[in-house]
């Protein structure tokens, strides 16, 4: 029941932290929280934890489900090119730290060092965690943006968000999932207990989704003043149209 509480505390504080991301600093914003949970969320996945009725979940699927809501939200506002520059933003910062870390792990560590056997266990897992979540994250973001924009042209009005954001999320974190999980924990666990992570992961990321909506209608009503700037030129005549 701990695991449970705190869970819920523990997506609060992320959704918050999200918001706060892009309130204070804006698009940039959205960018450096892409960089910040790519990173962090393939950090966390490696650490499974139990939940009541015995089910056994791995963490990082709410930083997974805030990538689509950053991407969704870019989208939104932004349009279809920022989003796809989101996506490829995330995935340079991914590899970068994939490489940068496993460099870190080939240094002959000083004989009082204390962190390197913590490093070890950490990112000695990450090559083969990152090309499941380079890949998964690759496919299952252009799908998203693609599929975002797809139910736009159908449910555009602003009151419809929900549909375009749930919709074009829940199909493409099902596919972000089953890639992921077939390439990094394949052979790492019996089918009973990897077919166990696939579903519960999916379901926490569509629970995540759906919890994660208005979240992303309050980001959306966020204005900035840098952004509305040309707006005003252009209807004052000062800019060309």
């Amino acid at each position: 029941m701990f695991n449970l509480l705190w869970g819920a505390l523990f997506v609060v504080v992320n959704f918050v932290f999200f918001l706060i991301c892009y309130r204070f600093f804006g698009k940039k914003g959205l960018y450096a929280w892409v960089g910040m949970a790519t990173v962090v969320a393939n950090i966390q996945v490696a650490k499974t934890i139990a939940m009541p009725f015995d089910i056994v979940m791995t963490l990082g699927n709410t930083m997974y489900v805030t990538l689509y809501m950053t991407s969704d939200l870019l989208n939104e506002r932004y349009g279809r090119k920022e989003a796809r520059s989101a996506v490829w933003f995330g995935f340079f910062t991914l590899l970068m730290t994939t490489v940068i870390m496993q460099m870190v792990l080939k240094f002959e560590p000083q004989e009082t060092d204390i962190a390197q056997s913590s490093l070890q266990l950490i990112f000695g897992l990450m090559p083969r965690l990152a090309l499941g979540s380079l890949t998964a994250y690759f496919i299952s973001q252009f799908l998203d943006v693609r599929l975002y924009s797809w139910i736009r042209k159908y449910y555009g009005s602003s009151r419809q968000l929900w549909i375009r954001s749930n919709g074009s999320t829940m199909v493409s974190s099902f596919v972000d999932t089953l890639i992921f999980c077939t390439i990094a924990f394949a052979g790492m666990y019996d089918l009973k207990v990897w077919t166990e992570i696939l579903l519960t992961t999916y379901l926490a990321k569509f629970i995540l989704t759906a919890a994660g909506t208005p979240v992303l209608y309050l980001a959306r009503s966020f204005r900035f003043a840098e952004e509305e700037q040309p707006t005003a030129l252009r209807e004052n005549g000062q800019l060309p149209l």
